[in-house]
């Protein structure tokens, strides 16, 4: 009988002295290193052993030259995309990135003019703003409706009516960061239609998509039809999942042949390559042989919440959390503590000494909420709730 293996998230490998961005940007952030670092959305959590095991192996070859991506990474990924997602791609239709952002500028670039629009659904992940901004493109802004249950739905009838004819693009975030919900595939067929209609393109930045927890099933945009996929590019990749943002490779697929063509067009201009050979051995490796190591991850990420959850709720005047169904960014409601953006970034900063990333980096209506990443070891996650209940206690405003 195969020995079960057990993972433990009880602690993690320091990271204060190594060149990691979310400690070594904190002076730079939040104006002193006196904080715990719980912005950027990588974990501190190690990264699985069998990566190291694998990346090893490849080492005793003693050339790193240049080197395609292997057809077995890209099908490792295929594989696990079906078997966990219900999603079908081919060999064909993967390209290589060194990151979803990346992915994103590339499509911009491909498929809109200067001055066309592209619909992001705000609070969202700050570069959608910045790509589009940065290309000349105008921001179209789908605000998401904030529910009686504080879950956060799509607007569609908002969307529609804002629609014209230089609309080219949308920014799927799907699951959604900061907000945490996994789209319903009612939701997303919704949507689907909309951008049938006016001939909009959908860019799905699915790289949260494994960190989905029990309850909810994520639906990848490309899975709802072949009308779908024929007007999707998809994102994925192993960087969230199994914390390794570090190797910079993800994964775009295109299944119709001449979106690809016009992708490529542009990709090819800014020479792509195909990335490191260490970060083919860790990218195969994990999306080979992760299913449980993620199984147990997602169990320890959501105690994790759990216990921030039950911290909010003996505070329910001063803070409220958003219902998460994925990610393992929470996303809190602090408007009950009437502050403003700055005072509310001094209280986190100065009173719970945590550095957390302000809600209006997300859009003007995420002012008075605050992201906090609680990817972090059981050790970590006690010392993170433990300084904002005592700052909660003694907030009085």
């Amino acid at each position: 009988m195969e020995e079960e293996i057990m993972y433990d998230f009880t602690r993690s490998s320091p990271r204060e002295n190594t060149n990691a961005e979310k400690y070594t940007a904190k002076k730079r952030l939040f104006g002193t290193e006196d904080v715990l670092p719980v912005w950027v959305a990588d974990m501190d959590i190690d990264t699985p052993s069998f990566v190291f095991e694998d990346i090893q192996k490849r080492l005793i070859h003693p050339i790193l030259g240049y080197e395609e991506v292997p057809k077995s990474a890209f099908q490792a990924q295929i594989d696990w995309m079906k078997n966990n997602h219900d999603v079908e791609f081919e060999l064909d239709d993967m390209i290589y990135s060194h990151s979803v952002v990346a992915s994103i500028n590339v499509a911009i670039e491909a498929y809109t003019n200067e001055g066309d629009n592209i619909i992001v659904q705000t609070p969202v992940y700050p570069p959608f703003f910045q790509s589009i901004k940065r290309h000349n493109r105008e921001v179209l802004e789908n605000k998401l409706v904030l529910e009686e249950n504080s879950k956060y739905g799509f607007d569609l009838e908002d969307l529609k009516s804002k629609i014209n004819e230089r609309t080219k693009m949308i920014l799927l975030c799907s699951p959604h960061n900061p907000v945490g919900r996994v789209w319903k595939k009612e939701e997303l067929t919704e949507l689907l239609d909309i951008c049938i209609k006016n001939n909009i393109i959908v860019f799905a930045d699915e790289i949260h998509s494994d960190l989905v927890y029990e309850g909810n099933t994520h639906i990848s945009f490309s899975s709802l039809s072949q009308k779908a996929k024929d007007i999707c590019i998809t994102a994925i990749g192993v960087g969230k999942t199994f914390n390794l943002a570090g190797i910079a490779m993800s994964s775009v697929a295109i299944s119709n042949p001449k979106l690809k063509e016009k992708f490529l067009e542009t990709y090819k201009k800014h020479h792509f390559a195909d990335g490191s050979v260490l970060s083919h051995v860790a990218f195969q490796s994990a999306y080979t042989h992760g299913k449980k190591w993620l199984e147990e991850l997602k169990i320890h990420l959501y105690k994790n919440y759990e216990m921030l959850k039950k911290l909010c709720e003996k505070y329910p005047a001063k803070v409220k959390l958003t219902p998460i169904e994925a990610t393992y960014l929470a996303w809190i409601d602090c408007r009950g503590m009437n502050l403003n953006d700055r005072e509310l970034k001094d209280f986190f900063v100065k009173k719970a000494k945590l550095g957390l990333n302000p809600g209006l980096g997300f859009g003007e209506n995420g002012l008075g909420f605050m992201r906090l990443n609680f990817a972090v070891s059981l050790e970590k996650m006690e010392k993170i709730i433990n300084n904002l209940e005592m700052a909660l206690d003694k907030f009085d405003h």
